[in-house]
């Protein structure tokens, strides 16, 4: 129940321990940038700073219960139950867009009420999506068509209920997610770039249709042109960044977030994060990044097991690709989009989704262990006395 107090760590793998430990440092930089880039909007909404860093740190500790299981539970018995676990979340997504039971903010419904809690299943869903792709593109040969074509009907319908919501920013991440495990799993290239070209002609025909996604674009283009309504939010994340500097303004000390920042403690809490630690704390946050992703390549490099790493693969994707969509988000080199930065955003659904997915990470490390071939000690030979000869049969005949 508590994952920092585990007498079992020292018996994993070192790849296990690392990513074990830069997720706990994660976390807990997460909550502090969180408490600087909540705190005034808290006080001003529910007169205590706390509130939203409390209500994180519940989800969090949910989230840490979760992962001290996955951690502890095999990657095939995962695997064996992601089926169940994603179609059951695929029911709570559709259940999403029924007006009686969705709550809709911002002009999306992707929150279904659980007491006074919202959770959102289209973040839960992703832990799921990483197990149950790699389960379909890992025996991809051994699979007969009708049960393919079955699993990448489930895949095309989650991704259709999710932009329905409308949510194409998740519905991406999603995609592009399947997407790469499917690459990594060495399918055809045929497939790749029809899929490919399926999911951008998707993404397309949704901006067309939805205005506010379009206005999304063109503003992303030329934020400067509409500065106070469309490029309104990517201006002032913009305005925060450059003020950063080299050092930052300090810890807690960022005006931006004040006044002129929208949905700083959620999608732009990287800009917030910016301008108090500066161009030097973008470099570190990077290098956690970086570090986190080349820990995790080399845990896929050294399982023997083809599922094993392909679940390595799509956590990764997800943990640092998703990080680094909603940085580019926040510094204008991608449209404005509602992507949490995992681990930092607040959010209690985001929250339980990131650990879960960092757990199945550690558990492919500490599956190294189970699959490397161990070397089988030498018994002592029995000891023949002088005079004594041994005979074996070898088809039907003896030799001495």
């Amino acid at each position: 129940m508590v994952p920092w107090v585990d007498s079992t760590v020292a018996q994993w793998s070192a790849e296990a321990r690392w990513l074990r430990w830069l997720t706990f440092i994660w976390l807990g930089g997460g909550l502090l940038i969180l408490f600087s880039a909540s705190y005034a909007v808290a006080v001003a909404e529910h007169g205590y700073g706390l509130h939203y860093v409390m209500v994180q740190l519940l989800w969090a500790v949910i989230g840490l219960v979760v992962f001290n299981r996955i951690v502890h539970t095999s990657l095939d018995r995962l695997l064996k139950g992601s089926g169940i676990v994603l179609l059951i979340l695929v029911g709570l997504v559709a259940l999403t867009l029924i007006p009686t039971l969705g709550v809709t903010v911002n002009g999306a419904t992707r929150w279904l009420p659980l007491g006074p809690f919202m959770i959102q299943p289209s973040e839960l869903i992703k832990p799921c999506l990483v197990l149950q792709g790699a389960r379909l593109f890992g025996r991809w040969p051994q699979l007969t068509w009708a049960t393919r074509l079955t699993w990448l009907g489930v895949f095309t319908a989650i991704l259709g209920l999710i932009l329905m919501q409308p949510n194409l920013s998740t519905a991406a991440i999603c995609g592009l997610t399947l997407w790469l495990i499917a690459l990594a799993a060495g399918l055809p290239y045929t497939y790749l770039w029809l899929t490919a070209g399926g999911g951008l002609l998707t993404a397309g025909i949704s901006i067309s249709l939805k205005t506010y996604q379009r206005q999304r674009i063109v503003s992303f283009l030329n934020p400067w042109a509409d500065p106070g309504d469309q490029g309104y939010q990517l201006v002032q994340s913009l305005l925060a960044i450059g003020s950063g500097g080299l050092w930052g303004q300090g810890f807690g000390l960022s005006q931006q977030k004040l006044y002129s920042l929208p949905i700083q403690y959620t999608d732009f809490i990287f800009a917030v994060f910016a301008e108090e630690f500066g161009f030097v704390g973008c470099l570190v946050l990077l290098m956690l990044l970086a570090g986190y992703a080349s820990v995790a390549l080399l845990v896929a490099l050294r399982l023997q097991h083809p599922l094993h790493r392909l679940v390595a693969v799509g956590a990764m994707v997800v943990l640092v690709g998703q990080s680094l969509l909603n940085m580019g988000v926040a510094t204008g080199v991608l449209p404005t989009t509602g992507l949490p930065f995992p681990l930092l955003s607040y959010g209690g659904s985001s929250m339980v989704a990131s650990l879960a997915t960092a757990a199945l990470l550690v558990r492919a490390a500490r599956e190294i262990n189970l699959t490397e071939p161990v070397a089988i000690q030498d018994r002592a030979k029995p000891k023949l006395r002088e005079g004594v000869s041994l005979r074996v049969m070898d088809g039907g005949h003896l030799l001495s």
